[in-house]
């Protein structure tokens, strides 16, 4: 279960460093790819929730960093909530 950073950009083309404690989230992002806010605030819920379970599994206890990482996402997002067409880019993955 190695910890996996996933790089993105936010509408207003910043960039910011996000904490997975598992690689799952390769299966929910692609890197290079663009994903309507809505969506990608769906995805990084699955995928967050489900590495926090996989540390569950493994160890008795929920990721409360993954669930952490998840809460700094959506209050980042939560700046372009009104704005239909925003985007947020996957960059990359990185361990």
């Amino acid at each position: 279960m190695p910890v996996t950073h996933f790089r993105v950009q936010w509408p207003d083309h910043s960039q910011a460093t996000c904490y997975s404690p598992s690689s799952v989230v390769t299966e929910y992002f692609a890197a290079g790819q663009d994903y309507p806010l809505e969506d990608f605030l769906a995805r990084a819920r699955q995928a967050l929730g489900s590495a926090s379970e996989r540390v569950r599994a493994k160890y008795g206890y929920a990721c409360s960093s993954a669930m952490d990482q998840l809460e700094q996402i959506e209050n980042t997002a939560a700046r372009w909530s009104a704005q239909p067409d925003a985007t947020v880019r996957v960059l990359g993955f990185g361990r």
